[in-house]
């Protein structure tokens, strides 16, 4: 299945998803878009399995989808349900991965799943340092940085072919997110193998991966501790919340983890699956080529057709509710689905159609490819600055570029979840 295809497998024929789907089934793997758009047009509200095999409500459709992301009766740890005193079923993923018990705190305590009152406390540290004004102000450097790899994507040709993945998106994003927190150029490398050995999801590569991460963390934060600089970690030990208390060590290490691996895999793959849904559409790349005014809502539009994360994290209901009049029991686990409602033709004029144009300025973001409530991205800011300065920047050095073969299906390794290519053939030139 191919980003340029993936609309037509919205309306295509074939079996209707079956009761009870599996986050592993083929057909959810294979062709997310159209495999949760079949559960969508099935139900609004469709009970199936997570990936390690334990029961989950799929929620599809945009309203139902964003409405949930704000709804303070869901929270995203377990053990916060009322009631609830037993062991967390996420750690049935953590024996899947293999991760050392001693180890998992650092995965399962992160700011992406906590709950009040330890998420505002945990957000208002990390947005003092992450402010809005900061990452616009970054813009120049975001400019400098791409033009910098893209200057040097000739060197990275074989056979007239190079990798826009690996040499230029995956770069920048690891460039730009480590110069913001705080760690050293020279590891920028290291950084990169770890993030692709974690989202992997591969036990062997993470088990030697994830031990050196958090023991780089511990020892990047006590150097910082002897002299803080200007970088969003010296930020970070700086801050105090409104009781005067820090950061612990675990929680800072967790932060640095989730904001550079986070936020540097989904810049990536932003440019990436955008970069592959532009040349697969001829129509749209003229339209930015005419007009770069567009490229903002065009960052947006690409978010909404190919956004690298396709599933929210799990979030479980502290008490019993309904939604779309689908009962909802208290404990259960829910899973937005962010591709379908992305797609909801209740929602979207034409949805399977890419369109620069549909997402105007002034208007409040018309999708969920960043979240919403609480826990809307806290990096949205930075990856529409990339988003915006990696697309004029390559526009502007290689006009003339296309992918490379003849076929337009793309290199990409099914991931429950997620749309993520493994490489990004192109031509800079004819």
């Amino acid at each position: 299945m191919s980003l340029a295809s993936h609309s037509a497998s919205q309306n295509s024929g074939g079996a209707t998803c079956p009761a009870g789907p599996h986050m592993m089934d083929p057909a959810l793997l294979t062709d997310p878009f159209g495999g949760y758009g079949r559960l969508r047009e099935q139900a609004p509200v469709v009970h199936g399995r997570f990936v390690d095999g334990t029961p989950v409500w799929f929620v599809t459709r945009f309203d139902d989808v964003r409405e949930a992301l704000r709804d303070p009766r869901f929270v995203n740890t377990p053990s916060h349900v009322p009631g609830e005193g037993g062991a967390d079923p996420r750690e049935g993923m953590m024996e899947l991965l293999k991760v050392p018990e001693h180890l998992r705190v650092y995965l399962l305590g992160s700011i992406l799943d906590s709950d009040p009152p330890d998420h505002p406390r945990l957000r208002r540290l990390v947005t003092r340092a992450f402010a809005a004004r900061r990452i616009l102000d970054l813009r120049p450097s975001i400019e400098r940085i791409a033009d910098r790899f893209l200057a040097e994507l000739p060197q990275r040709e074989q056979d007239g072919v190079a990798d826009l993945l690996e040499h230029f998106a995956y770069p920048l994003s690891i460039t730009v997110i480590c110069e913001l927190v705080g760690i050293p150029t020279a590891d920028l490398d290291r950084w990169r193998e770890w993030g692709g050995d974690l989202v992997s999801m591969r036990p062997e590569q993470l088990q030697h991966s994830f031990p050196l991460m958090i023991e780089y963390c511990h020892a990047l934060i006590e150097q910082r501790r002897a002299a803080l600089t200007d970088d969003l970690l010296s930020a970070l030990i700086r801050a105090q919340d409104d009781d005067g208390s820090r950061l612990s060590d675990i929680e800072m290490v967790t932060m640095i983890l989730t904001l550079v691996l986070a936020g540097h895999e989904t810049s990536a793959h932003l440019i990436g699956n955008g970069t592959a849904a532009l040349l697969t559409h001829p129509d749209q790349l003229a339209l930015l080529r005419k007009d770069p005014s567009l490229l903002p809502g065009a960052v947006h539009e690409l978010m909404r057709w190919c956004g690298s994360v396709h599933v929210a994290r799990l979030r479980y209901a502290t008490e019993d509710l309904e939604i779309a009049d689908t009962p909802i029991a208290r404990g259960d686990a829910v899973q937005l689905v962010l591709v379908s409602a992305n797609f909801d033709p209740r929602h979207y004029t034409d949805p399977e159609r890419l369109d620069i144009t549909r997402h105007q300025d002034g208007q409040a973001e018309n999708h969920v490819g960043f979240g919403h409530g609480i826990h809307y991205c806290l990096g949205a800011t930075l990856a529409r600055q990339e988003g915006e300065a990696a697309f004029a920047k390559l526009l502007e050095h290689y006009p003339d570029m296309a992918l490379a073969g003849a076929g337009a299906e793309l290199d990409r390794a099914p991931l429950p979840g997620s749309w993520r290519l493994n490489s990004l053939r192109i031509r800079l030139r004819p």
